[in-house]
């Protein structure tokens, strides 16, 4: 594997073996950072990722008078040990300029829930490709509790918020997110009465467990979740697992390559979150998961994944919500060992990138038998991928996507813009080619 400027190139490899440990869930650490900064007190948040979206989470925070220390491990693993001085729930100061989320939406999203119940004017942006991703969905709750939300164009960052009081609404979503659920959850900590939102499909849960970490009652009934306003968060020592949307990536690989042996150490088992694991198992991957430990309600495990042979997988609507990280993942493995089918998956199309009309770009020119479709796609091992070069279109999930593809390819494949994986996955490139053989 060859590294210039920011383009990558992935030779074939035969199979893949060792054992991993896999940077902290950027989804946990999001919202563990953004609840203590909250709290009352000095909380310590072990194994916080070094990502690129979890620094802009913590930049927006001093940007707000947030006190935050984080020292690198010394083991050798990515990310480090995060100390956050809490403010409490109305402590956070004025910004003096703009709020830069850069590449991530969670921080975007779930920050704007915050700042809806500050005494405060905000204006919070990203990058580029941030900017084009709508808001919509969790501007309207926000506005429905009494904030004065101003978007630059059709929803689109950047955007303006106008804090004050808050009252609790009850909100039915009418598309099944877990960012949304998660910004009107924290509005609603802030916010006068109880909140409450009737989710339309479920969703991962981190936020409800983050809560209760910190101290919160929020009451759960099946898809209908609500919280009381005015709760005090308590500091809190806290560890975040292993992320299982990185671990993806080695659960098709090792899945798909002949003669693979991978094990996954101190990974996030939420089940939530399992659901790529199911659909790979059911489709006679042979995948072993293990709970060995809780931290704040999180279960945290091994898995180790070996090859075998594959039937096809079909993933349709009601799958999507506990799948729609993991999608450009399965869209590999179906270059690689069995035909892969989704549909009722528009929200891809919305991410970092269109990622289903990226996917099907960028896959097709590597030589994939692939069909977009408006709301998914096929893709099947037909033929190998013959390599080639290949654009990740600043999307950190399609760079991995296309890296994991490359392993069954004829010839190498060059991914320009591949370091774009760090916004996710820091040293994912170094991980690959210590499992390559």
């Amino acid at each position: 594997m060859a590294q210039a400027l920011s383009a990558v190139t992935v030779h074939p490899a035969r199979r893949i073996r060792g054992r991993l440990q896999l940077p902290g869930d950027k989804s946990v650490a999001h919202r563990y950072a953004l609840l203590a900064a909250l709290a009352d007190g000095r909380s310590r948040i072990d194994d916080y990722p070094a990502s690129a979206d979890c620094a802009s989470t913590l930049d927006c925070l001093r940007g707000l008078g947030i006190q935050i220390t984080l020292v690198p491990n010394v083991s050798g693993s990515s990310g480090g040990t995060l100390e956050i001085q809490g403010r409490g729930t109305r402590g956070l100061a004025a910004p003096d300029g703009d709020l830069d989320a850069g590449n991530s939406g969670t921080t975007m999203r779930l920050l704007s829930g915050i700042l809806a119940a500050q005494p405060f004017t905000s204006r919070i942006t990203g990058d580029a490709s941030l900017r084009r991703r709508p808001m919509d969905r969790i501007i309207d709750p926000l506005q429905r509790m009494g904030a004065r939300i101003e978007a630059a164009s059709a929803g689109r960052p950047p955007l303006t918020v106008h804090g004050g009081d808050l009252l609790a609404i009850d909100y039915a979503p009418a598309v099944a997110s877990a960012q949304v659920k998660s910004c009107v959850l924290l509005a609603g900590l802030l916010a006068t009465g109880t909140t409450t939102v009737r989710e339309c499909g479920s969703t991962r849960n981190h936020t409800e467990l983050a809560l209760r970490a910190f101290g919160a009652h929020v009451s759960t009934s099946g898809l209908v979740i609500s919280i009381e306003g005015g709760q005090a968060l308590e500091a809190a020592h806290l560890r975040v697992p292993g992320d299982i949307s990185a671990g993806a990536f080695w659960a098709v690989a090792g899945s798909a390559l002949e003669d693979s042996d991978v094990e996954l150490i101190d990974v996030g088992l939420n089940p939530t979150r399992t659901a790529v694991f199911d659909v790979l198992v059911r489709a006679g991957a042979r995948i072993e998961r293990r709970v060995t430990s809780t931290t704040a309600g999180e279960p945290l495990g091994a898995v180790r994944i070996r090859s075998n042979s594959l039937k096809p997988i079909v993933v349709g609507p009601k799958d999507v919500p506990g799948l729609i990280d993991e999608l450009p993942a399965l869209a590999a493995l179906g270059t690689m060992a069995t035909e892969v089918s989704v549909t009722g998956a528009t929200e891809l199309r919305a991410k970092e990138s269109d990622r289903i009309s990226a996917l099907a770009r960028g896959l097709a020119r590597l030589g994939a038998d692939i069909d977009e479709c408006p709301d998914g796609f096929r893709v099947a091992p037909t033929r190998r991928l013959t390599g080639g070069v290949v654009d990740a279109a600043g999307d950190h999930r399609l760079a991995m996507s296309f890296a994991i593809a490359a392993l069954a390819a004829t010839e190498p494949v060059t991914i320009e813009g591949a370091t774009i994986a760090a916004v996710s996955y820091p040293g994912f490139f170094e991980a690959l080619g210590s499992l390559c053989h």
